[in-house]
């Protein structure tokens, strides 16, 4: 099975994240951590910093990692490392979403149509912030 390795953002404001709603391919209309795949020779740091400007144009402060996602879906095995960070500036230009929004960490799960992968990490994050 291929094997995709990506980084994800987990971009924080106090007890809320801010999640964007894909515009395309097989997982279109989905809720989302945003992020994309890491290039060979490339950091996921490094790529995760790149994927957010060509996707948002957003610029971020990666504070740590927070968990490794691995999941199987049909086509492909993911693996996702996530990292806590911050917006540097609060101008974002969508370019590979329909919208974004902010929710409250204990609210991630109510009413949110999540892609598969995303999941386990609204679960850690309610374990570990959901108070």
């Amino acid at each position: 099975m291929k094997k995709i390795r990506v980084a994800a953002a987990i971009i924080k404001n106090k007890n809320e994240i801010l999640i964007a709603k894909r515009n395309y391919g097989e997982f279109h209309g989905l809720w989302e951590f945003p992020g994309g795949k890491i290039e060979p020779n490339e950091s996921p740091q490094d790529a995760l910093k790149r994927e957010l400007i060509e996707e948002m144009n957003a610029i971020v402060t990666i504070q740590e990692h927070f968990i490794t996602v691995e999941y199987d879906y049909p086509t492909f095995h993911l693996v996702m490392d996530c990292y806590l960070c911050s917006l540097q500036s609060s101008d974002i230009t969508l370019r590979v979403h329909d919208s974004y929004r902010w929710i409250a960490i204990q609210d991630a799960l109510n009413n949110i149509s999540w892609i598969p992968a995303d999941i386990e990490i609204i679960e850690a994050l309610q374990a570990k912030f959901g108070n």
